[in-house]
């Protein structure tokens, strides 16, 4: 059985996570991830073939390079919880979104194999979250120069799905 995980004050991240904190509703967050992962794969399957690698403007990702940036920031943020979780305080270096999204190959993958990814990505956000004990969600280190909790990464994640689900909805139409 996993403990709630309460919302995290605006002490434990840096005020540009709030965007992504603030996007996700009240209620149980492990469920909310679930949720996201169905709607988002749900979504995604009805993409047709030829909207896959659509760009709504020149050097804006493709439907599939967003699914796959969605997959590899959770990958860094969950890598964070669990590091900041287990005590270590090892400072964590910050990453360029813009410089691993063309480097990936997530353009010249279907849009099925990149959703599988990020379904096993998530997955494995759940198990680990999932079994943390609820003192482990307080603590806290530092990633990118600044201060984070456990607790606001988990949020973090979520928001950051739901902020590019309302991307690929409002500009990509999917």
């Amino acid at each position: 059985m996993s403990t709630p995980i309460p919302r995290p004050a605006e002490s434990e991240y840096k005020p540009a996570y709030a965007a992504y904190i603030g996007k996700v509703p009240e209620g149980d967050l492990l469920t909310i991830l679930s949720q996201q992962l169905d709607e988002l794969a749900a979504r995604m399957a009805k993409v047709p073939a030829d909207k896959e690698q659509y760009r709504y403007g020149p050097d804006k990702w493709t439907v599939t390079e967003v699914i796959g940036h969605i997959a590899d920031a959770e990958r860094v943020f969950a890598y964070r919880a669990l590091r900041f979780a287990r005590k270590d305080q090892t400072p964590l270096s910050g990453f360029d979104e813009t410089a691993w999204t063309p480097a990936s190959n997530y353009g010249r993958r279907r849009l099925a194999d990149v959703v599988a990814e990020f379904r096993a990505v998530r997955q494995a956000t759940l198990a680990l979250l999932k079994g943390l004990e609820p003192e482990a969600f307080a603590r806290s280190g530092t990633a990118n120069n600044s201060a984070v909790s456990v607790r606001a990464l988990a949020y973090t994640i979520a928001g950051h799905e739901r902020h590019h689900a309302q991307i690929l909805k409002e500009r990509y139409g999917v």
